[in-house]
């Protein structure tokens, strides 16, 4: 397909000008393949890895069909996370406002109240968690019957998480004729049975399905014991020293022991919880964002959609449970065709898991160790210790101590300063200080008389006697 702008794509002119005024000139590949499909109105099933753009592949078609003049609920996005649903939001308002529409966001971990209220400002757009949206559908404080437009995003997790129901629930309250849009980068069993249930003739798109991580992503792996995984990762960002860092876990009990631990380390490190209020998720992102915070611990669910600009490094401290975890965390760097590394840290028990997303998804994961400050592969290393390699074959031959690589790493003793002439060269031979002379070693009369008595105890008579006159004679 050849390139195409905005404006050949369908896209208005007013939100063409606020797309280039955002730095953003060319369609992605997503994009150009389903704007075009949403405009005309076609139900759209889209898969593409993350970080392509798919967000505005939907919402920009999506506000370009809403009513300004009108004061009912046009359209609903679905998120799986309260992070992901307000990251659409901000990006929802930016081109929003130009077309003068309002957009509200209903999430849980806020105040009901206070969303109830809002809701009387007569948004056209909301977007929520399938929780929250279904909860003020069953109060009578939201009406749908008027909705056109509904878009899940990240539709796996969201039916992964068990939202299937109230999911169900909220289509069920839209209007008959309305659009449904499913966006995601992984395609499980269940999405494919809500195709058949809720959409019309849905059209499917695939965008580069045998690259689901993106190439620009570096994938690498490092093996540790389980109980030097917090050195081992200490040592790693020491070494790569990078602006931010998103570090994986996959038991949510784990993630105060490791916030401890490199916080003890002097990293400034903070976590997400699942089941953290919003303020506190909200703020903790925020100091992420603007780069008060260089770590950030988080598991799958909590993660899950970030859209952090620039991230350059994700660690997983523990190795993702399949292979589409995999690519939903390595999609948190490289987005929109920025450099990024994945480093997934395994103990040798683990290794296997390796090798299986090395087949799964068709990607490059090598090992990689840490020596002298770098990160090197088997093959470096080996050529990097060559030299004490042929130092201890050469030492053993000789009897000699051998010299290993983690020694030469240690810092050498200081040695004295040679002591200079007179002229100000050192001395090239110094002689040794002279060692004292030993004292003369003086036998006493008492202990000569000791030594004596000494031998003489238990000796019969006779000898004694003899030995007596012996001493006489002298």
């Amino acid at each position: 397909m050849s390139k195409q702008n905005w404006i050949e794509l369908g896209i208005n002119e007013t939100l063409s000008l606020k797309l280039e005024e955002n730095s953003i000139t060319e369609p992605t590949g997503i994009q150009a393949e389903t704007i075009p499909l949403l405009l005309a109105g076609r139900d759209v099933s889209a898969r593409s890895q993350t970080g392509t753009g798919k967000t505005l592949a939907y919402l920009l078609p999506l506000l370009q069909g809403l009513n300004a003049g009108s004061n009912a609920i046009q359209a609903i996005i679905l998120s799986p996370t309260q992070e992901l649903a307000m990251q659409i939001v901000r990006v929802a308002e930016s081109y929003a406002e130009p077309l003068g529409l309002r957009v509200q966001q209903l999430i849980g971990g806020a105040a009901l109240k206070r969303q109830v209220e809002k809701l009387k400002l007569h948004p056209q757009l909301v977007i929520g968690t399938p929780g929250r949206i279904h909860e003020l559908l069953k109060l009578r404080k939201l009406k749908l019957h008027d909705v056109r437009y509904v878009v899940v995003d990240e539709a796996d997790q969201v039916f992964h998480l068990g939202s299937t129901s109230e999911v169900e629930a909220i289509l069920h309250a839209t209007g008959k004729e309305r659009q449904i849009t499913f966006f995601s980068a992984t395609y499980p069993d269940v999405m494919a049975r809500f195709e058949g249930r809720w959409m019309k003739e849905p059209a499917r798109i695939q965008i580069t399905p045998e690259h689901r991580v993106s190439e620009t992503i570096e994938n690498y792996y490092m093996l540790s014991d389980k109980r030097d995984k917090t050195d081992m990762a200490r040592r790693l960002v020491r070494l790569l020293n990078p602006s931010s860092a998103l570090l994986f876990l996959n038991d949510t009990d784990n993630i105060s022991n490791w916030e401890a631990k490199l916080a003890y380390e002097g990293f400034t490190v903070e976590a997400i919880y699942g089941d953290a209020d919003k303020q506190r998720r909200a703020a903790t992102l925020a100091r992420f964002r603007e780069g008060r915070c260089q770590l950030l611990l988080a598991t799958d669910v909590a993660a899950r959609g970030l859209d952090i600009e620039g991230l350059p490094l994700v660690i997983q401290l523990d190795p993702a449970v399949d292979a589409d975890h995999y690519v939903h965390r390595a999609g948190r760097t490289g987005r929109m065709g920025r450099p990024g590394t994945v480093i997934t840290i395994v103990t040798p028990q683990e290794l296997f898991i390796m090798e299986k997303f090395r087949k799964q998804l068709g990607i490059t994961l090598e090992e990689r160790v840490m020596f002298r400050g770098k990160l090197l592969t088997n093959e470096q290393l080996r050529e990097a210790t060559k030299p004490f390699a042929s130092a201890n074959r050469k030492a053993v031959s000789e009897d000699k101590p051998v010299r290993t690589a983690e020694a030469v790493e240690k810092p050498r003793k200081p040695q004295s300063p040679k002591p200079a002439n007179g002229s100000g060269q050192a001395s090239s031979a110094v002689k040794p200080a002279a060692k004292p002379a030993p004292k003369p070693i003086v036998k006493t009369k008492a202990k000569e008389e000791r030594k004596r008595d000494g031998k003489n105890k238990g000796a019969p008579k006779w000898l004694k006697a003899k030995r007596e006159d012996n001493k006489n004679d002298k």
